[in-house]
């Protein structure tokens, strides 16, 4: 009799963190403009830089991966980044590690955002009316 509250608790741990990892999964997806990645590991250890963690508990790795223990599953991380993917030739994407952030910089002076300016009109409202 004592055994089937421990039973329900781990099945109940066990449905939280895969509904967790599904909720975060489908968040990362659904956002608009990004292309985030994400990994599982099967059977992989829910260790961190000598840390342990237990099942549903989730570390922010030093390459910027959101990953959450399956234990005894697995590992599940997901890319906590937003990857532009569109923007004018004369940006590119400027990625910072200490942040874990993307930003668009202008190519020629990369200290300076990719804005829309005089110089440099862009997306639909920028586009030639055709003739």
């Amino acid at each position: 009799p004592s055994s089937t509250p421990t039973m329900a608790m781990q099945a109940q741990k066990m449905g939280c963190a895969w509904g967790r990892l599904c909720l975060l999964l489908s968040l990362l997806l659904q956002l608009p403009g990004s292309q985030a990645k994400c990994y599982f590991q099967a059977k992989a250890p829910c260790e961190y830089e000598g840390k342990q963690f237990s099942l549903g508990e989730s570390w922010l790795s030093t390459n910027c991966l959101l990953c959450t223990c399956l234990h005894p599953i697995g590992v599940g991380c997901c890319e906590t980044t937003q990857h532009p993917i569109d923007f004018p030739d004369w940006c590119e994407a400027h990625y910072d590690s200490q942040t874990c952030q993307i930003s668009v910089v202008q190519k020629a002076n990369p200290s300076l955002p990719c804005v829309k300016s005089v110089e440099h009109e862009w997306g639909s409202a920028g586009t030639p009316e055709p003739l």
